[in-house]
């Protein structure tokens, strides 16, 4: 009994900065969006969900987070695996430049997406010099231009959950398979990739949270043809003054997380069960 209360004395100086920074700032932003008036009411939810206008930036959130996955998960195994493969030296040097971007300011990781995908940028000069355009086309302000930067800002994410995954997968394992006939790509989607589940959770909650909630890349690279609820939020906040609907925003977006998070979980349990 004296061992447990020393853990909870220990734990009380972080569990009171979390309730009184973040927990108690949480409830007094969102408590107000179920009033109208003294009447509690979900009105202002239902509307919101109503509304073509904020259903078609809540499907656009919703589209460009789970690309991002997509994305980060098909171009995080194999750079992940190849990472777990080589020898510890090689490997932390391949991980400090796997995370380098992530110690860039988010800004001007931007600015430099601004410039590749510009009108007169690398990207559309290249594809002139190759005669696969004529003319320059639109890159940037785009969905795509989110997405882009969504994958190049959380990428790093996925592949070093992948890594300290795979890092600990019995090498006997796959040599056992090899042995039994199997190639390596076979090896790989039968042992390696179930085993690397746990990794993959975790960097697909990483990465689907931060895109959702992403605010910098989707403003400076979609701009206000392709708004987000984050870009939503403080518009609605800093711009015009509304915290109200800025905390029912936030809401939503805490919401579409859990929803979205348990769907990775129950997709991989069910990928695990079957052994794929």
């Amino acid at each position: 009994m004296g061992k447990r209360w020393w853990a909870y004395i220990l734990m009380m100086p972080g569990l009171l900065v979390i309730t009184f920074f973040l927990i108690i700032p949480i409830i007094n932003t969102i408590l107000p969006t179920f009033f109208v008036g003294e009447t509690i009411s979900l009105g202002r939810y239902i509307d919101f969900l109503q509304d073509d206008y904020y259903q078609v930036i809540l499907l656009r959130t919703l589209r460009i987070a789970l690309v991002t996955v997509v994305f980060c998960i098909l171009l995080g195994l194999p750079s992940a695996y190849f990472i777990s493969k080589v020898n510890k030296k090689i490997r932390g040097m391949l991980i400090a430049f796997t995370i380098f971007p992530l110690l860039t300011n988010s800004v001007v990781r931007s600015f430099a997406w601004i410039t590749i995908l510009g009108q007169n940028g690398v990207a559309n000069t290249l594809l002139q010099t190759l005669n696969i355009i004529s003319a320059p086309i639109r890159l940037l302000y785009t969905e795509f231009a989110i997405i882009i930067g969504s994958i190049y800002l959380f990428l790093p994410l996925m592949i070093v959950s992948l890594v300290g995954v795979m890092e600990n997968i019995d090498t006997e394992l796959m040599e056992a398979s090899e042995s039994l006939g199997a190639n390596r790509i076979v090896t790989f989607f039968k042992v390696v990739f179930p085993l690397s589940i746990p990794g993959l959770i975790v960097g697909s909650v990483l990465v689907f949270a931060g895109a959702a909630s992403a605010y910098t890349t989707p403003r400076l690279l979609g701009g206000n043809r392709n708004i987000v609820l984050s870009t939503l939020l403080y518009q609605q906040a800093n711009t015009l003054g509304n915290w109200v609907n800025a905390g029912m925003i936030a809401l939503i977006m805490i919401i579409l997380s859990v929803l979205v998070i348990k769907l990775i979980n129950t997709i991989a349990a069910r990928i695990n069960e079957r052994g794929v």
